[in-house]
């Protein structure tokens, strides 16, 4: 307390509040229709990913590396969506805004945390592709089901520790002026941005993070790509490049939809609207988790098979017990 004292001065009293109070969507015309999609989004995003997690789990042809990848995908969205939508859906549908402190640094590091790992789990996505067409020939030797289990594991020690970080700082700061957070979450931003005392250490790791987490993920892949669109030109023929370049389709559409809403909304934050800024990061945190599943489903030839193949043996265990009660 005498370390808190000290940065704030001799004439302020380090203050925790007892809670904060969430207001982003609060004053926006016509909220009752973003909040039946917002429903809307979140079953979808529960059966699509439910689906996929079932498929990958039940289909042994399913058990490579990369499915391993595409099934903490689903995992993290599912997850993430189940962490944000319901507590959104409380605090705006149901007049609940106010959220004790506790529970404010509870919910941001459940949300930052998923945020995170999709991001990351894109680059090791883009690491199994760029590795199976490179080098096709060493695959089964460099991508493993051991080294991408421990990748992405580093990945989610890596997302825990930095996110346990951020909301530890926030424990540092004193809120004297306001307890109203603009926003439709415990947004690390608008929390530090409120503080009487020095935020600087927010704001630097905030930054940091920024930049581990969406820029640097971005470089990689774009670089991944480039390597792979140079060596896919380097191919005899135009069939060979389009063959290879189709087992990269689903994941470069899992790219754009992650990262450029995000990138579009951080550049024109300045010239948009608050509450535009606040329903766009709302649709970037919650629409990839609901259209991962749905492009994996209709641009990956392995997961159609296993699908049919799944549904053709229920169909056919119908028919057999029905068989079986008529005789």
């Amino acid at each position: 307390m005498d370390f808190f004292n000290s940065a704030l001065g001799k004439n302020i009293t380090f203050v925790r509040p007892e809670y904060f109070i969430i207001t982003g969507f609060v004053g926006i015309p016509n909220m009752k229709y973003y909040y039946i999609f917002l429903f809307f989004v979140y079953f979808v995003s529960v059966l699509g990913n439910g689906a996929v997690m079932a498929l990958i789990f039940l289909d042994h042809n399913l058990r490579t590396p990369k499915y391993i990848a595409v099934f903490n995908l689903a995992f993290v969205d599912l997850l993430g969506n189940t962490v944000l939508v319901p507590k959104v859906l409380d605090i705006f549908l149901f007049n609940h805004p106010f959220i004790s402190y506790n529970d404010c640094l509870t919910f941001l590091f459940f949300c930052y945390t998923c945020l995170c790992m999709q991001s990351l789990n894109l680059v090791a996505l883009s690491y199994d592709r760029l590795i199976a067409i490179i080098f096709p020939l060493h695959y089964q030797v460099k991508v493993t089901h051991r080294s991408m289990l421990t990748l992405i594991a580093s990945f989610w020690a890596f997302v825990v520790t930095v996110n346990l970080i951020i909301a530890g700082l926030l424990t540092r700061l004193s809120f004297c002026k306001s307890v109203v957070i603009n926003s439709y979450f415990c947004d690390h931003g608008q929390i530090y941005r409120l503080a009487c005392n020095d935020n600087t250490p927010n704001l630097v790791f905030g930054r940091f993070l920024i930049f581990l987490i969406l820029w640097l993920p971005m470089v990689f892949i774009f670089l991944s790509y480039s390597y792979i669109v140079y060596t896919l030109s380097k191919i005899a023929t135009f069939h060979e490049r389009v063959k290879a370049f189709k087992t990269c389709t689903a994941h470069l559409s899992l790219v754009a939809i992650y990262f450029i809403p995000i990138v579009i909304t951080f550049t024109m934050s300045a010239n948009i609207h608050p509450n535009a800024r606040i329903i766009n990061l709302s649709l970037t945190s919650i629409f990839p988790p609901m259209l991962n599943p749905i492009i994996y489903v209709l641009q990956t030839q392995e997961i159609k098979v296993s699908l049919r193949k799944i549904l053709k043996t229920r169909m056919q265990t119908k028919v057999m017990a029905k068989k079986v009660i008529i005789m």
